[in-house]
């Protein structure tokens, strides 16, 4: 009846068919009276009110429900005084415990955990103990946040703390000492608070006093709190303040705006958790000691973005032709269906597949943080009137009637009408070619139906240049057309200089901008202009940087769509000032080659760039015959 295999089959056989006769049904009671188990085990965490903790209630509980087990669930509400208490107490009516983020110390815990046994730990090891551990690696989770806030250029941080008694409080302090040892021009600044929303809010106005670029929270309720002050006192986010919290919980994608954090599958630690108490009731453990480390992973929302050009700190970035790392390659590392590309010792850009974009903004792939060699941010997310735009992307307004590029589409008559007319792209695979340097991708373009309109094949490479304080990107998309399809933009339909749409740069904003191509200069003329590249060379106090867009076409480039007034932005637009109708069945492509440089160039330099980008990245990026439209 219990399924082991200890009698012969058919005698199991004839003993389940004459209980089905009889319609019996064992008794969990009886079977656990004669075994000296109640069926229940305790699930011990510290604020029931705290959505970390539900998480993990809610996939511990299912994991023990999936084997027969009931969960007695209490809480310690913070109480160290009586933590131990209670743990005794709920031990005594089950027969083991999970014990969440206990805050005994390590001689109180080693004493309890021998009476309470079996019991596994979640976000706490004690030395000494046997007792199995599923915890969160906290520096590494904060170790992806201050590299993407470094990256966007931020070099003064507030670390908002949490209680006293956290038990990742020392991880994360070594962390942030290694960091400032790394980036010598890095400071942080700690301010105490705690682990709720209100310990956020009550601290936000010492955040401010601090005149730190960025802000990084214990948790995502302390980073909700901090928001919740700066809407209330005007402070814009992330434009004057980047605020980033950790855990990644689901309401963290519904904060004002969006919010970056250190994102962890808290359902897992709850089922790990319960798999190994399970594993220890049943007798079932292998030998030795399990301790699960669980990695965080960065997501990247609105909440961040590159430091305020006021506040950028010139001149202190470690000149990349003394980096010991001068002759690393450019290299893509795959994480399911995002990426980094590392180079010179730092992490150049990051790949978001857009999932978490609300839908209204037509959600899809892009790259953004990117910077250069010296750290100087190149990437922006969208501001508030143009959330749409991050980094860079794909977008096209309008695709057989679908919006790819978000936000409001153009109607003739009325003006930006914002529809629900938006599709998205879907990364399928990620893949590396040629030793890493290049990232290859399978994209499904979801229409407004929610039916697939094309499929892309996409390609990104990447080639460091440390003696040239340069490093190049190349993009390739071969668009797979299924039928006959009309890519359009809104001056098509009656709105003059707005032929945006292909792939396009959000570039980060400086305090002095001069855009030019070998021909003109200014956002005027270069609007529209036909010519093979256009140069974006932008100063931080007295530093200059440069990016160049390449075009890889053959015979007449593509107009440039290029806005540097109220926001920084450029790409070859596909269908300018009418619409571009494709036939089915043969492959398109279009591509884009980028290379950053730290330092300003003027148009020889450029020219002479844009070759270099040619040379280095045509053969890896584009097949012999070019475009085909």
């Amino acid at each position: 009846m219990n399924g082991r295999v200890t009698v012969a089959p058919d005698i199991a056989d004839r003993v389940r068919a004459a209980a089905e006769q009889l319609r019996y049904r064992p008794s969990n009671s009886a079977r656990n009276l004669s075994l000296g188990r109640t069926g229940t085990v305790a699930l011990i965490v510290p604020d029931l009110a705290n959505p970390v903790f539900q998480q993990i209630m809610r996939g511990a509980v299912g994991e023990a429900e999936g084997r027969e087990h009931r969960v007695l669930v209490a809480e310690t509400a913070g109480r160290g005084d009586r933590e131990a208490e209670i743990v005794r107490e709920a031990r005594s009516r089950c027969d083991a415990i999970v014990l969440v983020s206990p805050t005994g110390t390590d001689a109180q815990l080693r004493q309890l955990l021998v009476e309470i046994a079996p019991v596994v730990l979640v976000n706490r090891t004690v030395p000494g103990s046997t007792a199995p551990s599923v915890s969160v690696d906290h520096g590494a989770g904060l170790q992806v946040l201050l590299e993407h806030l470094v990256g966007l250029g931020h070099r003064h941080l507030a670390h908002v703390t949490g209680p006293d008694t956290a038990a990742a409080s020392p991880e994360r302090q070594r962390t942030l000492d290694a960091a400032v040892r790394r980036w010598e021009d890095l400071e942080v600044t700690t301010i105490h608070a705690g682990s709720r929303l209100a310990d956020g809010y009550a601290v936000a106005d010492e955040v401010l006093q601090t005149r730190a670029t960025a802000v990084v929270a214990f948790n995502d309720l302390v980073a909700f709190g901090v928001l919740a002050r700066l809407n209330e006192t005007g402070v814009a986010v992330p434009d004057d303040l980047s605020v980033a919290g950790f855990d990644g919980i689901e309401l963290a994608a519904f904060a004002t705006p969006p919010l970056t954090t250190a994102s962890v599958d808290h359902d897992d630690v709850g089922r790990r958790a319960m798999q190994r108490l399970l594993e220890l009731v049943g007798g079932t453990q292998a030998g030795g000691i399990e301790f699960d480390l669980l990695a965080p992973r960065l997501t990247v929302r609105s909440s961040t973005g590159p430091v305020p050009p006021a506040r950028r700190v010139v001149g202190t970035v470690p000149s990349v032709a003394t980096s010991p790392f001068r002759e690393e390659p450019a290299h893509w590392v795959v994480e399911g269906t995002t990426a980094r590309l590392h180079a010179a010792g730092t992490v150049l850009a990051r790949l978001s597949d857009g999932a978490a974009t609300p839908k209204v903004h037509s959600p899809r792939p892009f790259l953004h943080p990117v910077h250069s060699l010296a750290g100087v941010p190149v990437s922006a997310a969208g501001s508030v009137l143009h959330r749409h735009q991050s980094g860079l992307s794909l977008a096209l307004p309008d695709v057989d009637g679908t919006n790819h590029w978000g936000g409001r589409t153009y109607v003739a008559g009325q003006g930006p009408t914002l529809l629900m007319d938006h599709g998205r792209q879907e990364f399928q695979r990620l893949s590396l070619q040629d030793g890493g340097t290049t990232l290859s991708a399978d994209v499904r373009w979801i229409d407004r139906e929610g039916e697939v309109q094309f499929r892309e094949r996409r390609s990104l490479s990447a080639v460091a240049l440390p003696e040239q304080e340069t490093w190049l990107l190349g993009w390739r998309s071969r668009l797979l057309l299924q039928h006959d399809t009309t890519f359009t933009s809104p001056v098509t339909r009656g709105r003059p200089g707005a032929g945006y749409g292909g792939i396009f740069w959000r570039l980060a904003p400086a305090e002095e901008t001069r855009m030019f191509t070998e021909e003109a200069e200014g956002e005027r003329a270069v609007m529209g202009s036909r010519t093979s590249w256009v140069a974006f060379a932008r100063r931080y106090g007295r530093s200059w940087s440069t990016v160049l867009l390449v075009q890889t076409v053959e015979g007449v480039p593509l107009p440039w769509f290029a806005r540097a007034s109220d926001y920084v932005g450029a790409g070859p637009a596909l269908a300018w000032d009418e619409p571009l109708r494709l036939p089915g069945g043969r492959p398109v492509d279009v591509g884009l080659l980028t290379v950053v440089v730290d330092r300003r160039l003027d148009v020889r330099g450029a020219h002479e760039f844009a070759d270099l980008a040619r040379k280095q990245l045509d053969p890896l990026t584009f097949p012999a015959n070019g475009l085909s439209f």
